[in-house]
């Protein structure tokens, strides 16, 4: 029961020195200065991200289409006819599924304009999640579900080398699309910061870390 109860006490002074711990001039100051970095350069990202991308599967859309009718090869058109749908199918994706960093640095500026320090950390935390659920593995499920249907009717079209270079192929691009989202939020989020623990007349220096993940978040503490 001893062990519980410092424990607990360990628990309850951390929580109530970190927010005493962030609110002070020159580690709001820097705060501001993190998330000027964190959503603009986010934001920055995101559009190139969103802009670059965009662009690839609307030419591999195009050259498609054009290999559908044009190609010498019979084998060539078919795979061509498939490359249309999976590229159709991607273009869809990144016109409807934007990423969120545009929509969070307005958000961002409106907090600033405010002082809401409070509601720019929450807006940060919310940015985190939604990073890491973009490289999680639900968002590979409707990839992993086109390719393999791609892959399938080359395959049944007695090519079954030629369909699993294009599920290989066709998962590997969605993977480098994956890992090439912006992060900016959960890099800052996970970094060590600077924190005090109390335990009546004893202060331990020390840093704590936000661990931001699709199904959890939690903190690490470290002296």
């Amino acid at each position: 029961m001893h062990v519980v109860r410092v424990f607990t006490a360990l628990v309850t002074t951390l929580v109530i020195a970190l927010p005493a711990y962030s609110q002070t001039s020159s580690q709001a100051s820097t705060d501001w200065a993190i998330y000027d970095e964190v959503f603009e350069s986010g934001a920055r990202h995101a559009a190139w991200w969103d802009a670059g991308w965009t662009g690839i599967y609307a030419a591999s859309f195009a050259i498609d289409a054009y290999q559908a009718s044009e190609a010498s090869s019979r084998d060539d058109r078919f795979d061509a006819r498939v490359g249309v749908v999976k590229s159709a199918l991607a273009l869809g994706g990144m016109l409807l599924d934007r990423q969120p960093h545009q929509a969070a640095l307005v958000e961002y500026e409106r907090l600033k304009a405010s002082g809401e320090l409070s509601g720019v950390q929450a807006l940060g935390l919310e940015l985190a999640q939604a990073e890491q659920a973009r490289r999680g593995f639900e968002a590979r499920i409707s990839s992993l579900v086109v390719n393999s249907l791609a892959g399938a009717v080359i395959a049944a079209d007695g090519r079954e080398r030629d369909g699993a270079i294009n599920f290989a192929t066709g998962m590997l691009i969605n993977e480098l699309q994956i890992w090439t989202q912006p992060n900016q939020a959960s890099s800052a989020i996970n970094r060590f910061q600077p924190a005090n623990l109390s335990l009546g007349p004893i202060t331990i220096p020390g840093e704590y870390a936000l661990h931001v993940t699709p199904q959890q978040l939690g903190a690490t503490w470290r002296y």
